[in-house]
């Protein structure tokens, strides 16, 4: 991942030149370590403000939805499958986008980074490909990057993007089998209550913020069912019970459409685990109908489709 820079710069100044997009969708350098921002380039002399590390961790699919124009755009495993999903359902017409694959080996967790340093102010975080190296107060640290992968890199299933135009770098090992999340097992074996009691634990400290709605890229909905008034959906005050019917209904919104790109968790201010209930459904979906979002351009979304040979245990 650390020499795809130059390459996305050059891809990015060819696009723009030969005309064959109105704009590049990348990322920038940010100002606070280990947060890189997104950017729109129109203009092939700014090609080279572009870079790419393993702190590029928002899904930049945000940023095509509803556009008109021609788009280049970056996409790894999850945004490919976002990118998918969002032609799937009538957001942008494939012939719009201009996909340049990049094959990923995770995004680093910066929650995790700054929890090792606590209150020592961390300068800079530079990625050294399996590694990367921390420079906080007086001392310079290289860290292992598996060890600080985001939670949702721990598991992915798809490395590379399954939908480009071109690709940039070789593509890296998928894992040959199915990994289900941790807490996907955890919740399997707890009874109702405690899994409810869990549910009531893990989100009720949610402030409403609405930033894991804001960064996914399928919430995409003009208004949504908690803006809503006629009718009135769930109370916008930050009630528990409001708050904790946001969280289960916006996770069925998103059953068979979340790629897990972890998004949501990366926008949480006070680190809830918002993936718990999405990484559930994904795990339904695959073990019930063995369907993963985003894979095959051709498929509708899961809810979206009926099979004759569907389970249909609901009906009995």
């Amino acid at each position: 991942m650390t020499g795809y820079t130059e390459k996305i710069r050059e891809a990015a100044k060819r696009l723009l030149t030969e005309k064959k997009v109105d704009c590049f969708i990348g990322f920038r350098k940010g100002s606070v370590p280990m947060v890189n921002y997104p950017v729109i380039v129109s203009d092939p002399a700014k090609a080279d403000e572009l870079i790419w590390d393993a702190n590029c961790a928002m899904n930049l699919a945000n940023y095509v939805i509803g556009r008109k124009d021609k788009v280049g755009i970056l996409a790894t495993g999850c945004v490919a499958r976002n990118l998918v999903t969002l032609v799937q359902e009538n957001q942008i017409k494939r012939e719009q986008l201009y996909i340049i694959g990049l094959p990923c080996s995770g995004m680093i967790d910066k929650s995790q980074v700054i929890d090792k340093y606590g209150d020592v102010e961390i300068v800079s975080v530079i990625d050294k490909g399996d590694t990367f190296a921390v420079e906080a107060g007086d001392k310079t640290d290289v860290l292992k990057k598996a060890d600080f992968l985001s939670r949702n890199c721990k598991i992915c299933a798809h490395h590379n993007p399954i939908e480009y135009d071109e690709i940039i770098g070789d593509k890296v090992a998928d894992p040959e089998t199915y990994i289900k999340p941790e807490d996907v097992k955890k919740s399997e074996s707890m009874s109702d209550a405690e899994r409810w009691e869990f549910f009531e634990k893990t989100f009720s400290p949610c402030i409403r913020c609405y930033a894991c709605r804001n960064a996914c890229p399928m919430c995409y909905c003009p208004t949504c069912f908690v803006d809503e008034s006629r009718p009135q959906w769930v109370g916008k005050s930050s009630d528990e019970t409001d708050t904790l019917t946001f969280h289960f209904l916006r996770a069925l919104h998103l059953a068979g459409r979340c790629t897990d790109c972890g998004a949501c968790e990366r926008a949480c201010p006070i680190d809830i685990p918002v993936r718990y209930l999405t990484s559930r459904l994904n795990a339904d979906a695959k073990e019930i109908y063995g369907f993963e979002s985003g894979l095959d351009p051709k498929m509708r979304p899961l809810l979206d489709h009926y099979k004759l040979d569907d389970l249909n245990d609901f009906f009995k």
